[in-house]
């Protein structure tokens, strides 16, 4: 058996009030792509992709969960992100969890941080 026949492939799902507001904030600020959308894009569900991140995005009335992503870039990755950040107005604080991190929050209140290296 290889281990591409036991490969685990798993996307993080954030659940938001508004999918299409959503949506816009990662695809306008964060520079993230719209990969599919459900129900011809009227639907609740979609997912974003930005190179090998991906992320779900649900609306779901009943669910007001919070989520937290952590995304490892290079040091000229994360150079380039902060400049794009800056450019676009989109709000990032610095803080600390475990590594010195570049943190966004979307309009729903789930995390994406960015670790500096140390």
């Amino acid at each position: 058996m290889t281990n591409e026949q036991h490969r685990w492939y798993a996307r993080p799902v954030f659940f938001v009030t508004d999918v299409h507001r959503a949506a816009r904030f990662y695809i306008e600020s964060l520079g993230f792509t719209k990969a599919w959308h459900s129900d011809d894009g009227a639907g609740s569900v979609c997912q974003v992709s930005r190179s090998d991140c991906e992320i779900i995005l649900s609306e779901e009335a009943g669910r007001h969960d919070r989520a937290r992503l952590f995304v490892e870039l290079t040091a000229d990755g994360l150079a380039a992100l902060e400049r794009e950040l800056q450019a676009r107005g989109v709000p990032a604080t610095r803080t600390h969890w475990g590594y010195d991190t570049i943190q966004v929050d979307d309009p729903d209140g789930n995390t994406l941080y960015f670790p500096r290296e140390s």
